[in-house]
């Protein structure tokens, strides 16, 4: 058998508009247009590396009810790819429909009988006709508690016995996948196998993707997943690319594509993209291919001790051009109440504007303030950030070690402990 050729994507989430503004040509949100982008520059690397198989990890929408517009859009590049090579679809969680009963965002493709589209949304094994060879694919959507568990199996359970629960199943539902999966490619002569997940694994690193996510997720051993059976896991559901089995020879590549484009700046520094398998029975060979993922750039000063901070967060930012040059970009100073009023934020905006920004959030000001007027707002209006700034202040840190503390405490509240932002 040849090498078969895959494509493994996921976690597109067509629809994201934050950070973005309305374009006037097309009528979309510009984050859309980012998303649909990099979905047309992955599909022309598939055609011109000749693939021969695609799998989509699930969520192809941000909501489980898309407008036909967007629907629009991400069938034209279903077909794109349609028409290279068979494509599985894997029901995620935003891809569910809103409702028992009603067909999922996706469902439309099965309901049509789309060419070389099949898409799955039940726990199943079945096998793929390919130009090199047939496949076998294990489908694990996204796992619900009313698929995995009878009625009345949670009686008198409490919410942590009801998840150990689920678990167990889960990791039983993907063993027996896996055996089926193992007959079923005996069958064809001992041809590949890949599981096709749409869920968490424990020891997977979450990225900010936590602020989106729908329902209460059920976690997977890795031990069910890092099976021999298998020589390829392709995951979806966290944005994060990461190999879970990095370094281990006896188990398949267990791996989370991640998303093609990135959400908000706690994905500031991950790397976007697709993954590219060259499958074989017995091992894969794969690798990360980083798309032209919309930067996220986070500019930082500290103006407290600046007699013009106007000019100085200028400076900063013609010093910092190529970077802002089509980035979203969001601004963050630290200000004294006096160079607080000094700070013209119109004129800083101009300047990001002229250096090419692609979308300007707003900025963030962290004025110093008297113990006793900083803790006198109602702290059900602050952010985690304000509040630890205050707990910070009423102890009285000292101010370098205060913006130490905070920017620290930034990557545990964006998600991003594996390094800063821009």
């Amino acid at each position: 058998m040849d090498t078969v050729k895959m494509l493994h994507f996921a976690d597109l989430h067509i629809g994201m508009e934050n950070f973005g503004r309305l374009d006037s040509e097309t009528g979309l949100n510009s984050r859309v247009r980012d998303f649909l982008r990099r979905m047309d520059e992955m599909i022309a690397f598939a055609k011109d590396n000749q693939v021969d198989l695609t799998v989509f990890a699930g969520d192809a929408f941000k909501t489980r009810t898309p407008s036909p517009t967007l629907q629009d859009q991400f069938a034209y590049r279903v077909q794109d790819l349609a028409k290279l090579a068979p494509v599985v679809m894997l029901v995620g969680n935003h891809d569910l429909p809103p409702a028992d009963k009603k067909a999922s965002s996706i469902q439309i493709y099965d309901t049509l009988r789309v060419p070389n589209v099949k898409v799955a949304d039940t726990f199943d094994v079945f096998a793929v006709d390919t130009t090199a060879g047939k496949v076998v694919i294990g489908a694990a959507p996204y796992p619900l508690r009313q698929r995995l568990l009878r009625e009345g199996d949670t009686a008198g359970l409490s919410i942590a016995d009801i998840d150990e629960q689920m678990r167990v199943i889960l990791a039983q539902t993907l063993d027996a996948l896996a055996a089926d999966a193992d007959a079923l490619a005996a069958q064809h002569g001992g041809c590949p196998r890949v599981l096709v997940g749409h869920f968490t694994v424990e020891s997977a690193v979450w990225g900010s993707e936590r602020g989106i996510m729908l329902g209460r997720d059920v976690q997977a051993p890795l031990s069910a997943l890092a099976d021999a059976r298998w020589d390829y896991v392709a995951l979806g559901h966290i944005h994060k690319h990461q190999n879970l089995t990095d370094g281990r020879a006896d188990v398949p590549p267990v791996v989370y594509a991640g998303s093609l484009d990135r959400v908000d700046f706690g994905e500031g520094n991950e790397p976007k993209g697709f993954c590219w398998v060259e499958l074989r029975r017995g091992g894969a060979k794969w690798s990360f291919k980083r798309s032209q993922a919309r930067p996220f750039l986070t500019l930082r000063a500290d103006l407290r001790e600046t007699a013009d901070p106007t000019r100085a967060l200028l400076a900063l930012i013609e010093e910092q051009a190529e970077a802002v040059r089509d980035a979203v970009v969001r601004i963050r100073v630290q200000l004294t109440p006096e160079t607080d009023a000094l700070l013209d934020e119109n004129t800083a905006r101009d300047a990001l504007r002229r250096a090419g920004a692609n979308f300007i959030a707003p900025f963030q000001r962290i004025v110093d303030q008297g113990v006793r007027a900083r803790l006198g707002d109602t702290p059900e209006s602050l952010t985690d950030a304000e509040l630890l700034e205050r707990y910070l202040i009423s102890k009285a840190v000292a101010p370098e070690r205060r913006a130490r503390l905070l920017a620290a405490a930034e990557l545990i509240f964006s998600g991003t402990l594996d390094g800063e932002d821009n």
